[in-house]
């Protein structure tokens, strides 16, 4: 033992040290631009800060990513609870952040219990049908759906399954458009005319239509596609698609020439030069479209659902308006922020796939 501890170099030691700490701080930085894309870049500088790293620094990064805005926080909640109280509603005076918080636990122990209910309908349905079977009379076993009133979870999970397929059809509509209007003049001019006029055009104003277009149209709808949570994507779909469209074209028109001249030697086809070429270029732009139009669509889709009485958030705070409890209010409050804080994780999100896809992401 003694002979082997002899043998170790103190300055190879040394140097290992500092190499395992200079692999670690990589690491972190690393994981650092993961992690500001959520919001949570503070963690590396309080990792850095217990490995003992220069304290003034990572002190000064903490009260920038992490002191600042919890500040931000506070005095916005501090002057809710105490202008809140100060206005007097049909309802009572507007709650303040403790009661929308009281709430928001009322709205989760509802969820549960109707959780219980459902698991407690199941089984009364198994163990009948169990009877059934047993005595003979298997041609008399049925099986129903709970038809229990939606919880609020039930809604978030609508209003993100509409949001979902309304992005998903204006991504597959304004993507392609995008491309030909960045590489044709001729498709450019034919369809900007109808971009610069439709894009403006309210979602209060496509709802009718859609709404007598899809009843038309989609006459028998599936379990799994019901006709409401169609409207409402389509809806979503025709007000958003435009900042994927006009970002895409911006994109594409951006690219240097030279790469497309490149393209033309080679005589690369048409399909090989926009996956090779054209969208690797456009990724960025493209992108920064998808994040407005999925912020677009999700305001979009608020709306939709409060006008047409379509499940999701939007029916959940009409509703809340039209039951005028006492709770109604702090309900809705509730809402808008279950509704902030999804659109800021929808973005960050987008953001996430922006930095893992293309080498920008300051566009």
């Amino acid at each position: 033992m003694t002979a082997t501890t002899a043998s170790i170099d103190p300055t190879e030691a040394l140097a290992r040290r500092q190499a395992r700490r200079e692999r670690l701080y990589a690491r972190l930085n690393k994981a650092g631009g993961l992690l500001g894309v959520f919001g949570l870049g503070f963690v590396v500088p309080l990792i850095k800060l217990g490995l003992g790293d220069t304290p003034r620094h990572q002190l000064r990064e903490l009260r920038q990513q992490l002191l600042v805005p919890l500040l931000g926080i506070v005095a916005f909640l501090a002057a809710w609870a105490y202008l809140a109280p100060q206005v007097q509603t049909s309802l009572g005076a507007i709650p303040g952040p403790v009661q929308v918080w009281e709430q928001a636990g009322n709205l989760w122990d509802d969820h549960l219990a109707e959780r219980e209910k459902q698991a407690a309908f199941f089984e009364r349905q198994e163990a009948r049908n169990a009877k059934l079977i047993a005595a003979g009379k298997a041609d008399r076993v049925k099986y129903r759906d709970y038809t229990g009133a939606p919880t609020y979870l039930d809604q978030i999970l609508t209003s993100l399954k509409t949001v979902a397929l309304g992005f998903v059809f204006a991504t597959i509509v304004a993507v392609p458009l995008g491309i030909a209007c960045g590489l044709s003049r001729v498709a450019n001019g034919a369809l900007n005319p109808l971009i610069q006029i439709f894009k403006p055009v309210s979602p209060l104003a496509w709802l009718p239509i859609v709404t007598m277009v899809v009843s038309a149209v989609y006459s028998n709808p599936s379990d799994a596609l019901p006709k409401s949570l169609l409207i409402s994507a389509v809806t979503v779909t025709l007000c958003s698609l435009w900042p994927t469209l006009i970002n895409t074209a911006l994109g594409v028109a951006s690219i240097d020439k030279d790469l497309l001249n490149v393209g033309r030697v080679l005589q690369l086809p048409t399909g090989r030069t926009i996956t090779k070429l054209v969208l690797p270029s456009s990724l960025p732009l493209i992108f920064t479209g998808l994040r407005l139009s999925l912020g677009v669509g999700w305001m979009v889709l608020i709306a939709a659902e409060m006008l047409a009485q379509n499940p999701g958030l939007g029916k959940f705070v009409w509703d809340e308006f039209q039951n005028g409890s006492s709770q109604s209010l702090a309900k809705i409050m509730v809402a808008v922020v279950t509704i902030g804080l999804i659109g800021f994780l929808l973005d960050r999100l987008m953001f996430a796939l922006q930095s893992a896809c293309t080498f920008s992401t300051n566009r």
